[in-house]
């Protein structure tokens, strides 16, 4: 049976509004700078085979703070080298803060920025209709694949561009999460049909591991302050609510009964 609950993605405003508020209260982007700084750099120094320009492609950037650190990192293993970095990303907002942030940052003059306001499958479509030849050296996927309609296919879509020692980065919510173990149980009430909304790790390992794809898994340990959610009436923890279910306004046309069950699980 189709979910009468309506997808948070279809509310940009408020989308924006709820995982600002997510950041606010949970761990997500300092678990992602300890690995830039810890593990990342191992990875980007064995990219690019002495280039004089290194390709980056950033699916899915948002606001660019995550992305800016790693192509800091980038320029710290390959110092001098130019860096071409195409951002793709659908919402307004999002790459106009990132616009902003590169306008008042120093030290950017290597790298060229070019925006591309648009979803994957939308960059996929133009990179294929202009018949792009230009290879990347590294290519990052924060927390969108559940954006997709098909992870495997946009995968092999990015790993198709990869040049010669590239590599391809890939963070997602983890199969035995809460997250992960919350879209289990509930996935046909919570889980937008039109995309992988509810797509983990787990997921994205066993399709890698059936098309014998080598790679190489990291965990990363972050954690959420979800009391708010708790109170009821409460509009801060209707907000970080509707970010963990994905739903627009959940506890308003959520079911007494669902509401009940999610709060429990």
């Amino acid at each position: 049976m189709a979910s009468p609950l309506k997808s948070l993605i279809y509310d940009d405003d408020r989308y924006q509004k709820s995982f600002k508020l997510f950041l606010e209260r949970s761990s997500e982007h300092q678990c992602m700078r300890d690995f830039i700084h810890n593990s990342l750099p191992d990875i980007l120094a064995s990219v690019g085979n002495r280039k004089s320009q290194l390709n980056v492609i950033g699916v899915g950037s948002g606001e660019g703070i995550v992305d800016l650190e790693m192509l800091s990192q980038l320029c710290q293993k390959h110092p001098g080298v130019l860096v071409d970095n195409e951002v793709v990303e659908p919402s307004s907002q999002q790459l106009y803060k990132y616009k902003v942030m590169v306008a008042q940052k120093p030290d950017l003059e290597h790298i060229t920025f070019t925006w591309n306001k648009m979803t994957a499958s939308e960059f996929e479509e133009q990179w294929r209709q202009k018949n792009i030849t230009k290879k990347a050296d590294f290519i990052h996927m924060l927390q969108m694949l559940y954006y997709v309609k098909d992870p495997g296919a946009t995968i092999s879509f990015f790993r198709s561009l990869l040049d010669k020692n590239g590599k391809l980065l890939i963070i997602l919510v983890s199969g035995e999460s809460g997250w992960g173990k919350l879209w289990r149980t509930f996935r046909s009430q919570l889980c937008n049909k039109g995309i992988n909304q509810c797509a983990t790790t787990a997921d994205i390992k066993s399709l890698l591991d059936a098309r014998g794809v080598p790679y190489q898994s990291y965990e990363l340990q972050a954690h959420v302050d979800i009391t708010e959610c708790f109170t009821e009436g409460d509009q801060t923890g209707e907000l970080l609510l509707d970010f963990l279910t994905e739903v627009l306004d959940f506890s308003r046309t959520a079911s007494p009964s669902s509401d009940r069950e999610f709060c429990g699980c």
